[in-house]
């Protein structure tokens, strides 16, 4: 028997490993397959369906650290409010420029406003974006070194 420690909302991972659908994880662990679809979705699980996945998979699962569980929670909530905020900032935008663009429609000699009233949301958005988006976060790092020194 292997007495790995596994964390908990690694289930779904296991069972796709072994190719397994939830519902023949649920006859193996003699649990409900709303139960394993509620696991999966990160919900917390009781000692006895613990007990009944560890039989089955032949590992120790620990439950997942509430102090990390949290963290992940948080950073998850920041990022729907950023991606929240960036959907109205383009909403505005977009609203803000059909009545120049209506403008520049039917007087060609309003294109230059229009114009520049479009730039001035691209980097609005563009900066908007750079702050809010992580795009050269911890992850990025770590492809770029991986591509420059052909780490794997």
């Amino acid at each position: 028997m292997d007495q790995s420690v596994i964390n908990i909302r690694d289930i779904k991972k296991m069972r796709l490993e072994r190719h397994w659908s939830q519902d023949q994880l649920a006859e193996l662990s003699g649990l409900s397959i709303r139960t394993i679809q509620r696991i999966e979705n990160g919900e917390n699980a009781g000692l006895e369906t613990l007990k009944s996945l560890a039989a089955v998979f032949e590992i120790n699962i620990a439950d997942s650290d509430k102090k990390a569980e949290m963290e992940q929670i948080r950073k998850e909530e920041e990022y729907v409010q950023n991606l929240k905020g960036f959907y109205k900032l383009i909403a505005i935008a977009i609203l803000s420029l059909v009545f120049p663009f209506i403008i520049a429609v039917n007087e060609s000699s309003n294109w230059v406003i229009f114009l520049w009233i479009l730039f001035s949301w691209a980097v609005i958005i563009g900066i908007y974006s750079l702050n809010t988006f992580d795009f050269f976060g911890d992850e990025w790092k770590r492809k770029i070194i991986n591509k420059k020194f052909k780490k794997k």
